[in-house]
């Protein structure tokens, strides 16, 4: 059985997939530690062959932390892990998206290998298997995912999977996807939520402290889409567990 390299996008995925699959926290390797601050600062979880690792939203830290990542693992499969939004219809929070095709926001379409896809989906069971979309932003809007699934015939949108299999592609790496919905199609993700975040994923306090202040009214909201995240979170997980197993 190959080793796993799952990358997540923030912190919270990759702590809370650690903890489904009670793998313990990595120390950094030095290579981690002279790269760059930014490199040494995050949390990596491992333990016989498989590693979660965060790589920020939009993956905008991948290249500096794929070395470290890679580091120990002999031809990992790499899993682009964490939560999705939804853009069919059909599609429920908690709902696992294992694409068979991945659109990248520069059009280039990159294809899951079939060896690949077919075993993520002999572990993962019901599953929407089509086309994940990859953009830059957010959509964070029911009326900009319906115009997204309109143009792409996606069933769902992420920021980081079109980049973490570039990535691993580039390394002569297999990777693939496995996703679930956090918000529907007919979910609004409110600018401000996510506006909470910084790359790395952790919580800008001064921000979320001003917001519930100003703007009570997203408390529900941001409750909701915090179940959402963590039934997605433990779809995803038990799909890893049976890989790893």
């Amino acid at each position: 059985m190959s080793s796993l390299l799952i990358l997540t996008a923030v912190a919270l995925e990759a702590a809370g997939l650690a903890r489904e699959l009670e793998l313990p926290a990595e120390p950094a390797p030095p290579s981690r530690a002279a790269s760059s601050p930014r490199s040494s600062s995050y949390r990596s979880y491992g333990r016989a062959g498989v590693r979660i690792a965060p790589v920020g939203l939009g993956a905008g830290l991948l290249s500096e932390r794929w070395a470290a990542c890679r580091e120990g693992l002999d031809a990992p499969l790499v899993i682009s892990a964490g939560v999705c939004g939804g853009l069919d219809a059909r599609l429920a929070p908690g709902d696992l998206v294992a694409p068979a095709r991945v659109l990248a926001p520069d059009g280039e379409t990159l294809t899951v290998p079939a060896a690949a896809h077919a075993r993520v989906l002999a572990a993962a069971g019901p599953a929407a298997t089509g086309t994940l979309v990859t953009t830059r932003a957010l959509v964070g809007t029911p009326a900009a995912k319906a115009a997204l699934r309109s143009a792409t015939g996606a069933a769902a949108v992420d920021m980081e999977s079109a980049a973490i299999l570039a990535a691993a592609r580039a390394d002569g790496l297999e990777a693939v996807v496995i996703r679930a919905v956090s918000d529907g199609a007919g979910a609004a993700v409110p600018a401000e939520l996510a506006a909470l975040l910084d790359l790395e994923g952790r919580l800008r306090g001064g921000r979320a402290l001003l917001l519930a202040l100003t703007r009570p009214q997203t408390l529900p909201r941001a409750l909701e889409l915090r179940r959402g995240s963590r039934r997605a979170l433990a779809a995803v997980a038990r799909v890893l567990a049976a890989l790893r197993d």
